[in-house]
């Protein structure tokens, strides 16, 4: 008979109670707005629905124009992930692999525009966008974003972790450099570009402060301008609210389970590399 090793149970204990935690937050929420509102404001709450009602639903896409905002959200959202992993994974790859005059100074100047707050550059992009004449657009939303700092570093220190032989090879091989970016450095940063893309999409579809600055039109807004709406018009209406709260929630909780596991590995390999 095996011995019960209590350690592993204290630990599975109570990483089942965070789990359970984390999960009932979603759980009230999912129920709260399907809860028609005599059993939703009852007290003591209650855990279950005896009638559940679709009506919170209904009048969240009818009431607002949410389906429009969640289009525009993935539209940008997509775009800029997509380019961010491109266009980071290529500097990133220049700036571990390739020399050229100024490299180390550019990078150095990479890794201080971290250091700038995002407030200050509010300002001046605004001035920019007005001054292109992209206001209420998306060029607005997306050019800005094609290349974050903090995507390039990632990709950069990822892909130092490469041996330089691997490389080499590929040029005695007769491989040029951007045949050495798709055949080699590209399968050998899944991790990260999964880890980038996670971060990216959903900076990008929490993003309240850039749209609410450049965008004005009805039919331009994104997710979080119309939750912003919904609760300055919509307050009252709880089981409305949940529902917003829930449509907004399952993109980006789809996502991570989707890239879950290339997520944890990204994370891992990139926090113990120099």
């Amino acid at each position: 008979m095996k011995r019960i090793r209590w350690s592993r149970v204290v630990i599975v204990g109570v990483l089942t109670l965070g789990a359970l935690g984390m999960i009932l937050p979603y759980y009230w929420m999912v129920l709260s707005s399907i809860k028609p509102p005599e059993e939703l404001y009852t007290y003591p709450p209650r855990f279950v629905v005896f009638h559940p009602t679709l009506k919170a639903y209904i009048e969240l896409f009818t009431l607002l124009p949410m389906a429009r905002a969640l289009l525009n959200s993935v539209f940008v959202a997509s775009a800029v992930t997509v380019s961010n992993l491109l266009f980071c994974s290529l500097a990133g790859y220049a700036f571990a692999k390739l020399r050229f005059p100024g490299r180390d100074g550019i990078f150095l100047v990479l890794l201080f525009s971290l250091m700038i707050p995002w407030q200050v550059n509010l300002i001046p992009g605004f001035v920019i966008i007005k001054q292109l004449g992209w206001l209420n657009s998306f060029w607005a939303l997306i050019i800005p974003k094609l290349a974050l700092p903090f995507g390039i570093f990632l990709c950069r220190q990822y892909i130092m972790s490469i041996p330089d032989a691997l490389i080499e090879a590929a040029r005695i091989d007769g491989c040029t450099e951007l045949g050495i970016y798709r055949r080699v450095i590209l399968p050998l940063i899944v991790p990260a570009l999964a880890t980038l893309a996670i971060f990216t999409f959903l900076a990008q579809w929490n993003d309240f402060v850039w749209p609410l600055i450049v965008i004005q039109s009805r039919d331009m807004r994104t997710v979080p301008l119309i939750i912003q709406v919904l609760n300055g018009q919509f307050g009252a209406n709880f089981a409305m609210i949940m529902a917003g709260a829930l449509v907004v929630t399952l993109p980006m909780l789809l996502i991570f389970l989707v890239f879950q596991r290339q997520f944890i590995r990204g994370v891992f390999l990139t926090t113990v590399r120099e």
